[in-house]
């Protein structure tokens, strides 16, 4: 995320950005060391989707300051 961003990971730090999901659970999280997006713990696919082919997980990425 901050190499996308075009940031240095201390600029994520400081500028307060977070990974929203939708809903309660919150799915994504941001590496602290590496400033990646990864999982923020175990997705069982079959609850969330049941029999739906196509799964889709929306998340938000929130910036606290002027980009």
């Amino acid at each position: 995320v901050a190499k996308d961003l075009g940031l240095p990971l201390t600029a994520l730090i400081e500028r307060g950005v977070r990974i929203v999901s939708e809903g309660r659970t919150q799915y994504f999280a941001l590496h602290g060391k590496t400033g990646h997006l990864v999982t923020a713990g175990r997705i069982d696919r079959e609850q969330l989707c049941e029999s739906v082919q196509q799964c889709v997980l929306r998340c938000e990425l929130i910036v606290e300051g002027e980009m």
